[in-house]
């Protein structure tokens, strides 16, 4: 009996990804290794190589852990190797600015490359250390008023906590979770949403973590999917957070009434449901504005900000996005922005329709933000 073994196939695309990742790896790590053991910095003759040795570990561990997508212990280092090189990358880059100052000042190696080494060390541990604070912190909050034309004066002045991103993953931040919600609740919200990622894995996996949104205080709770839930059994998420009370605004919406005035809540997928391959789940406005009354402004519930091309084609008031993170990581902020039309913040795009994009609570990958702060969004809806 012959048995045949059968290879993983080869592929153009295999190929190119696998390129590309070296590349960019070996480039993450070889700028900031030159940026701090500088052969014209002339340090001790084993220092340079011993550095080498640890760099070239430190990046095949990065990889090799990246493969391993079912282990935490995994994540948690690969994604801190991978934020702290991110950080290393980008400040050797600055630094490489004063070195080509002082060379034009006069200042002579070797003294000028141990000056920038030793400065440049000092700004990678010091932006690592406040990006991990950042990104760990319970958020801050943030308060902005929205002013909607078509709000009926009996809904002035209603509020909506905004949470999103909320990425509980490799790290157990289950206090953390805890923390973020009194912190919710302290602002005595009318309405509070959640917009999407809410975790790196399934609700199973997750559960402690997610299990204080449950204690959320206001009247209304409305979710939606983001990209992330669609990584890890979306309907399972929708599942959880019915259970815990909230209601999910799949495709559909929800009326405000008050004083016989009425404000519409509607929620949509995330775009990426569209291929996920889960049954039943895709980006549709239409469905999710079906039956709506007409005249009441309409609050949607979108994860994404690119969305907005289709709120304003709605006639949406407002769009409530995440997503973005602010960039999570300066500058990284500049290559969102190439995705996405807003980063951070309140932004107008018709003269109906609105977008507010939170910088999100929690953080995907790398434990670090650097000059994009966590937030808790508390929007006050102004008439006027």
């Amino acid at each position: 009996m012959t048995t045949t073994v059968t290879r993983p196939r080869i592929t153009v695309r295999r190929v190119v990804f696998t390129l590309v990742l070296f590349t960019v790896t070996t480039l993450l790590f070889w700028v900031p290794f030159e940026g701090l053991f500088a052969a014209s910095a002339e340090w001790p003759a084993p220092v340079r190589p011993i550095a080498a040795v640890v760099f070239v570990a430190a990046a095949v561990t990065m990889i090799a852990l990246f493969t391993q997508r079912t282990s935490d212990r995994a994540a948690r280092i690969s994604q801190f190797l991978l934020g702290f090189v991110w950080i290393a990358f980008v400040w050797t880059l600055i630094t490489d600015v004063l070195r080509l100052a002082l060379a034009l000042g006069g200042v002579e190696n070797p003294f000028r490359s141990r000056l920038i080494a030793v400065l440049l060390a000092g700004i990678i541990v010091t932006v690592t250390v406040y990006g991990v604070y950042e990104a760990m912190r319970v958020p801050r909050i943030k308060r902005q008023d929205v002013t909607l034309p078509r709000l009926d004066p009996a809904f002035d002045g209603l509020t909506v906590a905004v949470i999103t991103d909320t990425h509980y993953g490799a790290i157990d931040r289950a206090k953390w979770s805890r923390g973020m919600v009194d912190a919710v609740n302290s602002l005595g919200a009318d309405v509070a949403v959640h917009v999407g990622d809410i975790a790196d894995g399934t609700a199973e996996q997750r559960l402690e973590q997610a299990s204080p949104l449950g204690d959320v205080n206001a009247k209304h709770r409305f979710y939606i999917t983001g990209n992330h839930e669609y990584y890890s059994n979306a309907q399972g998420w929708i599942d959880l957070m019915t259970r815990l009370g909230w209601k999910a605004l799949h495709n559909e919406h929800e009326t405000l009434e008050r004083g016989g005035a009425r404000l519409v809540f509607a929620g949509i997928d995330d775009i990426t449901a569209d291929h996920s391959g889960e049954p039943g789940h895709t980006a549709d406005l239409a469905l999710a504005l079906r039956g709506a009354d007409s005249d009441a402004p309409v609050v949607l519930l979108a994860h994404q900000p690119s969305e907005i091309r289709k709120a304003v084609d709605a006639g949406v008031d407002l769009q409530l996005s995440g997503h973005t993170h602010g960039g999570q990581i300066w500058p990284f902020h500049y290559l969102v922005r190439l995705q996405q039309p807003v980063v951070a913040g309140l932004s107008r795009h018709s003269d109906r329709t609105q977008l507010y994009t939170s910088r999100g609570a929690g953080f995907w990958g790398p434990p670090m933000r650097v000059f994009a702060p966590s937030e808790i969004t508390l929007l006050t809806l102004k008439s006027r």
